[in-house]
C-alpha cells in the first residue's frame, strides 16, 4: 500500500521533535559560556580564539559554533584562509547580556531551571504534582519558597520575568484602553516591568508593586531606579495581608501559578477591595476552546505541573473564576502574542 505525502512526512516531524532538545540546549550552552557576548561589539573570531578566550577545548567549541551558524544564531566568513565567526541580528538582539530585549536570562532560567523539572515529567504527570523535591530536594509545600530558595535563585525567577515583559509587555498592556485607571496596583508585580509598561503607555497612572518584602528588596536593588517616582511599593503577601485601595488590580502570569481554590480565593480577596467599576486585569496564556493550541499554551501548561499548583487555562475558565469572585462584564482580548489579557469590572 502506498503511503500518501503527509504519511511520508511524519517520520521527518517526530525527529524534528527530537531534536528540539538539541536545538534548545546548544543555544543555552552558547549563552551560558558567553559566545554571544563575546561577539558582541562586532568583532569576527575563529574558532579556536572564541575557545581560548572563553577557556574551552578547540574541539568542542568549533562545533559549538558550527551548530550555532546551522541554527542561524551565528553567521561565518572566510578571512585569509580562516573561518570567522560573528553574530546575526537575531543574537545580537536577543541573546547578549547589554541588549534592552535580550531574552538571555530567560535561556539561562530554562535552562537550569526547568530542563531539571522536565527530567521529571514523567512522574509529574503519574503523580499530578510539581517535581522541585525530585530535582532539586526542596520541599514543594511552599511554591515561592521553593522558587526564591536563595538570593541568587530569587534573581534568576526576576531576571526571567523581566525579560519577558521587556518582550511582550507593551501588547499586553495596550490591549485595552486604561487611561480610566490612574490608581493601579500590580499584585505580585516583581521587576514592575509592566509598571514601567503602564507608566509609559499611560502617562497619567501610578502603579503600585504588591510584592514580598524581599522580592521588593531586589526590584529596588536590581530593577527600579531610585529616581523613578511613578513607581510605588506596597509589602504583602496577596493571600494573607490587605490589598490597598485601587482602580485597577493587575495579576500578570498569577493565576495560572495556584489551584482552583486558590484562585478564587485571591479573587474573591481582590473583588472585596475593589470599589465599584475599578477593574482587575489578568495577563495569561490562553489555551483555545477546543484545546487545539496554541501550542505554546500547552507546553507551558506542563511546565506548571511540574514547578506549580496551577495550569494554563482557557478564557471561558478565567472567565468563570472572575464571575465566581464577584466580577462581571468580563472581556477577553486576544493580542496576537504569548500572552492575552482579561479585563473584568466590580
Amino acid at each position: 500500500m502506498e503511503l500518501s505525502k503527509q504519511e511520508l512526512e511524519y517520520p521527518q516531524k517526530l525527529l524534528s521533535y527530537m531534536d528540539g532538545f538539541l536545538i534548545s540546549k546548544t543555544m543555552f550552552t552558547a549563552c551560558e559560556l558567553g559566545v554571544f557576548d563575546l561577539l558582541e561589539n562586532g568583532e569576527a573570531l575563529s574558532s579556536k580564539a572564541v575557545a581560548e578566550r572563553l577557556g574551552t577545548s578547540a574541539d568542542g567549541m568549533d562545533r559549538l559554533l558550527t551548530a550555532c551558524v546551522g541554527l542561524q544564531l551565528l553567521q561565518v566568513k572566510g578571512h585569509q584562509g580562516e573561518v570567522l565567526y560573528s553574530n546575526t541580528d537575531l543574537s545580537q538582539i536577543y541573546l547578549t547580556k547589554a541588549s534592552p530585549r535580550t531574552l538571555y536570562y530567560s535561556m539561562a532560567y530554562y535552562s537550569q531551571t526547568i530542563y531539571h523539572c522536565f527530567a521529571f515529567l514523567s512522574d509529574a504527570v503519574r503523580e499530578g504534582k510539581n517535581q522541585y523535591e525530585r530535582a532539586f530536594g526542596i520541599s514543594p509545600q511552599e511554591l515561592f519558597e521553593s522558587l526564591y530558595r536563595s538570593e541568587e535563585e530569587m534573581l534568576k525567577f526576576m531576571q526571567l520575568m523581566n525579560s519577558i515583559w521587556n518582550i511582550c509587555g507593551k501588547a499586553v498592556v495596550m490591549a485595552f484602553d486604561l487611561s480610566i485607571f490612574t490608581n493601579i496596583i500590580d499584585l505580585g508585580g516583581c521587576t514592575g516591568a509592566i509598571a514601567k509598561e503602564c507608566n509609559s503607555t499611560y502617562p497619567q497612572s501610578r502603579v503600585t508593586i504588591y510584592d514580598l518584602p524581599k522580592v521588593l528588596e531586589m526590584t529596588r536593588k536590581h530593577f527600579v531606579p531610585p529616581d523613578e517616582r511613578r513607581i510605588a511599593f506596597h509589602e504583602g503577601d496577596f493571600f494573607k495581608d490587605p490589598i490597598p485601595d485601587a482602580d485597577l488590580y493587575i495579576l500578570a502570569r498569577i493565576i495560572h501559578d495556584w489551584t482552583e481554590d486558590k484562585c478564587l480565593k485571591l479573587l474573591s480577596r481582590v473583588n472585596k477591595a475593589c470599589k465599584p467599576g475599578s477593574g482587575v486585569l489578568l495577563i495569561e496564556a490562553l489555551l483555545y476552546e477546543d484545546r487545539s493550541g496554541p501550542v505554546t499554551a500547552q507546553l507551558y501548561s506542563l511546565n506548571m505541573l511540574v514547578q506549580t499548583e496551577g495550569k494554563e487555562r482557557m478564557a471561558s475558565e478565567y472567565i468563570s473564576l472572575l464571575e465566581s469572585a464577584g466580577f462581571k462584564d468580563v472581556q477577553v482580548q486576544r493580542t496576537g502574542k504569548i500572552y492575552d489579557v482579561i479585563l473584568g469590572r466590580k
